[in-house]
């Protein structure tokens, strides 16, 4: 790492104060903060003196700081000198920050140090034509596409000692530069593009198909372990509780039951019309109690209920049922699987998938595109020269609206009238097939545009 110091005497300015305009710009920043907390604008502050102080942090900027937020010279300094972001000596027009942590050094970071000693000297010195200085800093967060450099504001990734020469030429002669990755990579996908996702069966339908089987099959497999447990718990109970005595046990049968009535009669003892009844009535009882008692008469009763509820009704009315206990039981529509629009949906991955498939490996974007859906109409240029901010549609970030300025698309209204085959090429296009539904492009186009209904 660099030594963090400030610069010599010799090169330090006596005063520094915030212009007029960036004055007030730390005024709205401390402002964010409540009473007693003004020093959490300590960064921006400290930013903002370097970027007016032609890119570096004199020790006058850091003391300006502390006494616009009220704190000790020695608390902004440890500020400034912690953080590489600030440069605390003369840089050159460019300031190259080269990142030498473990990603990066074991990607080629080196090779990258020692080109910058070999033409510019060793780090903090600025060139003599002034254009250039560079210094290695800890990790900028940019590890996928090692080693990389930031230059002022912008990364520049995927470099080797040779594209970083070339990238210093155009910058010192003036020519447009490529900012980030140098060798096509979009953002942090594999070098030589994605590889993933590319088996067909995870589009094609079949293994949405295999999924709800073993859910269907685990769930009937559940359900009749579940009866089996109620059968079993059922049958326990009835075997444990006692059965009701007779009514004539401990006495012996002197007579039989078409006799009982007239003996009954002959004795004196009791009429014989309501000594019937109650011996209707004493039978009944004791028919109940027997029959509660029998193992497996309960599930029998219960039976056609059960099956109304799990579905499992084979054939009959589907309106309703009669069973012996409940009188009509609603009778419950058999499921009937997927909807139309899954299976729709199903079809039209499996064609997707299928045209797919039949293409080279080495197939372009747009060919990908070309072969399941048609390309949406474009324009030569925004209307008017203002393209509309196509990030404001959530799900498009500024890598995916330069993609789409490419293909002729500036404005909300285009892509608010994008058809069903136009969002299929896009998404196709773009690798991110069905992406264009689930965040609702066309809707959230529809509302900035004011084409909705």
């Amino acid at each position: 790492m660099a030594n963090r110091r400030l610069a010599p005497a010799s090169e330090q300015p006596e005063s520094f104060a915030f212009s007029p305009e960036n004055a007030e710009w730390a005024k709205t920043q401390i402002a964010k903060y409540p009473e007693g907390r003004q020093a959490s604008a300590v960064i921006s502050l400290l930013w903002k003196a370097q970027e007016q102080n032609g890119g570096w942090l004199p020790r006058a900027a850091i003391e300006a700081v502390a006494a616009e937020l009220g704190m000790p010279n020695i608390r902004v300094l440890e500020v400034a000198t912690f953080y590489t972001m600030f440069a605390l000596e003369p840089v050159g027009r460019f300031w190259i920050q080269v990142c030498g942590t473990v990603p990066c050094d074991s990607c080629g970071a080196r090779g990258l140090k020692e080109m910058l000693e070999a033409r510019l000297g060793p780090s903090g010195h600025v060139s003599a034509d002034g254009n250039f200085s560079w210094l290695e800093v800890e990790c900028l967060g940019a590890c996928c596409n090692a080693p990389m450099v930031q230059i002022n504001q912008d990364y520049y990734e995927d470099l080797t000692p040779e594209s970083l020469g070339t990238l210093m030429d155009d910058l010192a002669a003036g020519r447009p530069v490529k900012v980030g990755s140098q060798i096509g990579r979009q953002a942090s996908e594999p070098q030589g593009g994605p590889d993933t996702l590319t088996d067909p069966t995870l589009f094609d339908g079949s293994r949405i198909g295999a999924w709800r089987k073993r859910f269907e099959d685990t769930a009937k497999s559940d359900d009749s372990a579940a009866k089996s447990d109620e059968a079993a718990s059922t049958d326990r109970r009835a075997a444990e509780q006692p059965k009701p005595a007779r009514p004539d046990a401990g006495r012996p049968v002197e007579r039989s039951v078409s006799d009982a009535p007239a003996q009954r009669a002959a004795d004196g003892k009791t009429p014989v019309k309501e000594q019937d009844q109650a011996d209707a009535a004493e039978t009944g009882r004791s028919t109940a109690k027997e029959g509660a008692a029998r193992p497996g008469d309960a599930d029998l009763r219960e039976a056609p209920a059960k099956a109304v509820s799990s579905g499992e009704q084979a054939g009959g009315d589907q309106g309703s049922q009669e069973t012996p206990d409940r009188g009509t039981v609603p009778q419950q529509p058999e499921a009937s699987g997927a909807s139309e629009g899954e299976v729709a949906a199903e079809a039209e991955e499996a064609r997707i998938a299928g045209a797919l498939a039949a293409l080279p490996k080495d197939a372009t974007p747009e060919q990908k595109a070309n072969a399941v859906g048609t390309r949406p109409p474009g324009l030569d240029a925004a209307r008017a020269g203002q393209a509309d901010d196509l990030t404001r549609i959530k799900g498009i970030g500024p890598g995916n609206s330069q993609r789409l300025n490419g293909l002729g698309i500036y404005h909300f209204d285009q892509i608010a009238a994008w058809t069903r085959d136009e969002i299929t090429w896009v998404g196709t296009y773009l690798a991110f097939p069905g992406r264009i539904d689930r965040e609702n492009w066309v809707g959230q186009a529809q509302t900035l545009s004011g084409t909705g209904a």
